[in-house]
């Protein structure tokens, strides 16, 4: 996972590791360090996730090709599915940080939009 976006939000900035290889797409956050409050992991694509294994609960936020969020899943605990008809990505973030962004369904993260392209 090399790239890495700056991306603003309605209520600060993330910074977003984008997964762009087959073993980080389907590795997610299953490896690796927890996410901090400001970091979040892009999946794409992808319109469904699994929390089978993981450690932690995460927030998931499903965005449209445009990078307008559709759908928005806090606290999802471990041994979890969770799907969105119409996703283009989906973004994980540590539980709390999608309120704490201001995370909404229809509000656009543009800084995303390249990497949905």
């Amino acid at each position: 996972m090399a790239c890495v976006l700056d991306c603003p939000t309605p209520a600060g900035r993330l910074r977003v590791r984008i997964a762009d290889s087959f073993v980080a797409r389907a590795l997610g956050l299953l490896v690796g360090t927890p996410l901090g409050q400001s970091e979040a992991l892009l999946i794409a694509p992808c319109s469904s996730i699994h929390t089978f294994g993981m450690r932690y609960p995460i927030d998931v936020v499903f965005v449209d090709r445009e990078a307008r969020i559709l759908r928005v899943f806090p606290q999802v605990r471990s041994g979890r599915i969770r799907i969105a008809p119409g996703a283009r990505a989906v973004l994980e973030l540590r539980a709390g940080a999608a309120a704490q962004h201001e995370f909404a369904p229809g509000v656009r993260l543009t800084a995303l939009a390249a990497a949905l392209a």
